[in-house]
């Protein structure tokens, strides 16, 4: 075998030897034809070069600086490590990425660049050991096929070695129990290792000719029995393509197919039929493919192999290893079912290390290392680590520290009166009030605990277990003094630890103190204290108990109604306030109507003033909006700028006048910018805008932000934001682009959330020449894919909609449904794959509670709109002339002046329908009537 890999290695060396001299010649060839084509490095070539490696230094030193400052800078590791491996520095990349491995798991492709590049440096020195030391961190950070493939071929190479040939076997072994149920990729490392045995067997088989000796067969037979148990083993995996292994046995066996084999081979096939689905499900998925993975691992729960859901929840955690609730999922599972040390704690392990902002993960990472005995240093350790993993709410750090708290507190003996881990537990519970007030309430304002849970634990042990009333008294004034005092909860706590000691006096006063300082419940408090003193008091205490709680409650009684007294004064303040806004706005709108005296010349001035007024405040006031039902849809009609702000100057406007500097200061920007504009017509193509509206307007820089915004769609030619005469954001403008193709990009971004609120994106279009253009439709037919949801928590997030559906189908589209300004309905429609998808989640989600909300689903069927009066109006205005009305719009008040005994009535029960009836009846309604006949009419009656 010696003799066998040395002639192996021999003859690699003259490869790489002759590749080297190929090389060379190469090398040499090529610097002859540039020779001789007179091409010589020029001098600027090789500035531009060392420049360019003083650019990736200064490069690689400042993204050292900024890990030394943040070591936890994922991206900067990355990037850190590309530079490093282009720039040769061989060293400084080994401690990079080591460094980075010690923070991070890290991925497949980085893993298999590292290793490649040791595997490189190990052919010059030969010590091969830190390779195996860095293969087995690489096999330990994800299951990975390719990795324990490289692994096991790179383990063949050391066969010269003493042992080498079993390191091999044992690695190979390690790989398929590793990887070998995996349904796409496991094969690979099967025919691997028995291509390997097959090498093996070729060595041992005697020369033709010679008659092998008793040794050499029994060598040879076990060979080849080693061979078969592979293929044995291979075909009772259900594997893809194994019909492929099964006919390769067949050609390889001497003696046929066993039935035992068969009969696991066949079952095999059973097994592989149902994994299928999901396998195939997986492949047509989109990353990250979680709703899939999901599903497959429901379902080997549901079959229980052991093997099979562990590989199936590290292929999912392969794909998805920033997702903590899988992690968690997988951790639950492997401590209650499977119960094996080394996979639970490396899972842990893992898991904190993907996702170390999730105190969960820690939690239960602590929890299993004391489950398994782990030493005390140990924990210490992991929970030090947890302290500085950085979560991201102060409540995270309260919980952590109770559950090392609890697991200090499990280590101590209390039959004795002191011991070491008595006074280690004491002071941890010191160290964990310091954290809080220090570390804690300096990073988030606030100290995770307000209640004081930590210090009354403590409390509790010390008066239960240690015996020590007095300290417990220390601490129970210390959270008194906290803001506590005034909750009955706390008192009563107090009060029972007081009682558990059996100490009568001390409960006494500590009954009658939260009567004097408790404020939510204290009819609760004086109860307990007058029950008390009927149970342990003499005369003299219920009398002192019924005077002070009578004294108490009479006080509180008087400060409620007081109280109660301001609130309804309050309430009446609004109310008179809101009726004198009411009565201001009914006397501003009959302000607004015009005279009955008025004559017809003084109307048309009077519209003209107003038009003048409009014009100049139309700024201030900013666009109406009409107020409807809450389930009323707003149809939004987009116009384009025709003038300055979208409107067109009114006949004999006139500028403020020069001393009126607020108005002249307040739109000469906006002026300016219009002005501007307006001497390059040419440049305004409504075919290529978009009008944005809907935005706040407060926005600063709306046009800055919205370029930035919109560059994504295409080249802009120009951003126009509205300003209103004092230059302030009228809260809508038009984008430009350079072609027509951007728009269609451009409105995917309609109900972009922009500073709290959706922004609306639609097309340019100028109603003066498309007055019947309407921008949102509704949605008249069912749409059965697609599922309507009710009754949403306001707090609910696309994210978490989205975690609820996702079990129930593949997710297409989800839409949660807001005002204007951005705040939550508590509607959402979710859009599934197919139909089936959508009535399962009705069927499954109707009437669930999220967050305390019972909600309701069913398939989206938007109600019809009423078109009859719109249609009417349509008609009209094929037929009639449009009305031209003042500023003021249409009066409410405007009478018909035709007699009623000329109005046509309508027939009954005729409505108008879609063909060509309707249109002969719309347009018998609307002919217009002659003199005569109006005569005739009225001769008639």
């Amino acid at each position: 075998m010696a003799e066998s890999s040395n002639a192996e290695k021999t003859h690699l060396q003259d490869m790489e030897e002759g590749a080297a001299e190929m090389e060379e010649r190469d090398r040499d060839s090529g610097e002859g034809e540039e020779e001789a084509m007179g091409v010589d490095i020029s001098e600027d070539e090789e500035d531009n070069s060392s420049e360019d490696e003083k650019e990736n230094e200064a490069e690689i030193q400042r993204l050292e600086e900024q890990l030394s400052i943040n070591a936890f800078d994922y991206n900067c590791h990355v990037d850190l490590i590309k530079l490093l491996k282009q720039e040769g520095e061989l060293v400084r990349l080994r401690k990079a990425r080591e460094k980075m491995s010690e923070l991070f798991p890290l991925t497949e492709e980085i893993w298999l660049d590292w290793l490649k590049d040791e595997i490189r440096l190990t052919e010059e020195e030969p010590n091969r050991e830190k390779v195996y030391e860095l293969f087995e961190t690489a096999v330990n950070d994800y299951i990975c096929p390719e990795i324990w493939l490289e692994f096991a071929q790179y383990s063949i190479g050391g066969m010269g070695s003493p042992g080498g040939m079993d390191k091999v076997r044992s690695i190979f072994e390690r790989a398929v129990t590793a990887v070998g149920l995996h349904m796409t990729k496991g094969q690979t490392v099967w025919e691997a290792y028995r291509e390997f045995e097959n090498a093996i067997l070729s060595t041992v088989q005697p020369p033709p000719g010679r008659i092998p000796t008793r040794e050499e067969q029994d060598l040879l037979k076990t060979q080849i029995e080693r061979i078969h148990t592979l293929f044995r083993r291979q075909l009772a995996v259900p594997l893809m393509d194994m019909e492929a292994t099964y006919a390769e046995y067949e050609e390889w066996s001497e003696h046929g197919v066993a039935e035992t084999v068969m009969q696991q081979y066949k079952k095999a096939l059973e097994q592989l039929a149902k994994y299928k689905s999901y396998e195939e499900a997986l492949m047509a998925a989109e990353p990250p493919k979680l709703a899939e993975y999901q599903s497959y691992i429901d379902f080997e729960l549901k079959e229980g192999d052991p093997a099979r859901i562990q590989i199936t929840f590290e292929r999912t955690l392969a794909e998805n290893c920033l997702v903590p609730d899988m992690w968690a999922k997988y951790a639950t599972y492997l401590d209650r079912q499977l119960k094996i040390k080394d996979i639970v704690l490396s899972s842990h392990e893992r898991a904190v290390r993907n996702c170390p902002w999730t105190m969960g993960l820690w939690r239960s990472y602590l929890l299993a290392l004391e489950r398994h005995g782990a030493d005390h240093q140990t924990v210490s350790d992991v929970f030090e680590k947890a302290l500085n993993a950085g979560f991201i709410q102060a409540t995270d750090y309260v919980e952590i520290w109770q559950s090392y708290l609890d697991y200090l507190r499990r280590r101590v003996d209390f039959s004795k009166e002191s011991s070491k881990e008595l006074e280690e537990l004491r002071g941890a519970f010191s160290r964990s009030l310091d954290y809080m007030k220090q570390d804690v309430e300096e990073r988030f304002g606030e100290s995770g605990d307000p209640s004081c849970i930590i210090m009354q634990i403590w409390a509790r042990i010390e008066a239960l277990h240690c015996k020590n009333i007095q300290k417990a008294r220390e601490l129970w004034d210390s959270i008194m003094t906290k803001g506590n005092a005034k909750y009955a909860n706390m008192w009563l706590e107090y009060y029972n630890l007081e009682r558990s000691s059996g100490d009568t006096v001390h409960c006494r006063k500590a009954l009658h103190r939260a009567v004097q300082c408790t404020s939510d419940y204290p009819e609760h408090v004086s109860e307990v204290l007058l029950t008390f003193e009927r149970v342990e008091g003499s005369l003299e205490d219920w009398d002192v108990a019924v005077q002070k709680t009578e004294t108490r409650l009479n006080r509180i009684n008087t400060q409620r109604a007081k109280a109660a007294e301001k609130e309804a004064n309050a309430a009446r303040q609004e109310e008179e306030r809101a009726d004198q806004r009411r009565r201001t706005k009914v006397e501003k709108k009959g302000q607004k109507k015009s005279p009955k005296g008025t004559r017809a010349g003084e109307k048309r001035k009077a519209e003209q003033d107003d038009y003048h007024n409009e014009w100049n405040n139309s700024s201030e006031h900013g666009t109406k909006r009409h107020r409807g039902n809450g389930d009323q849809t707003t149809e939004e009609h987009m116009e384009t700028e025709t003038g300055l702000f979208g409107k067109k100057a009114p006949p004999g406007y006139k500028r403020p006048p020069p001393g009126d500097k607020r108005a002249q200061q307040g739109g000469a920007a906006a002026a300016q910018k219009q002005s501007n504009d307006d001497d390059k017509p040419e440049l305004r193509n409504d075919n290529s805008s978009v009008f944005i509206s809907n935005l706040a307007y407060t926005l600063e820089e709306p046009e800055a932000k919205l370029r930035t915004l919109f560059e994504t769609c295409g080249p802009i030619e120009q951003v126009r934001p509205v300003f209103a005469t004092k230059g302030t954001f009228k809260g809508y403008c038009y984008v430009q682009f350079e072609s027509t193709v951007s728009v269609a990009e451009a409105l995917k971004l309609d109900r972009r959330e922009v500073e709290g609120r959706p922004m609306f994106v639609s097309p340019c279009v100028d109603k003066n020449k498309n007055p019947d253009f309407k921008v949102f439709k509704y949605n008249n037919s069912m749409e059965k894919q697609k599922i309507f949801i009710s009754g949403l928590p306001f707090s609910c997030t696309k994210e978490q909609l989205e975690e609820i559906c996702k079990g129930h189908g593949t997710i297409k589209d989800i839409r949660l449904v807001t005002y204007r300004s951005g705040k939550p309905k508590g509607l959402a429609y979710v859009e599934f794959a197919d139909e089936a998808q959508a009535s399962n989640a009705v069927l499954k989600m109707d009437g669930m509670c999220v967050e305390d909300n019972k909600i309701s689903v069913a398939i989206s069927n938007p109600p019809r709109r009423n078109t009859m009066d719109k249609a009417g109006s349509s008609r009209l205005a094929m037929d009639v002339p449009r009305q031209v009305f003042g500023s003021r719009g249409r009066g409410r008040t405007q009478l018909s002046l035709l007699p009623r005994s000329l109005h046509r009535q309508s027939a009954p029960g005729v409505q108008a329908e879609n063909g060509a009836a309707a249109a002969e009846n719309a347009a018998g309604e609307t002919k217009p009537l002659s003199n005569s006949d109006f005569a005739k009419m009225l001769l008639s009656k």
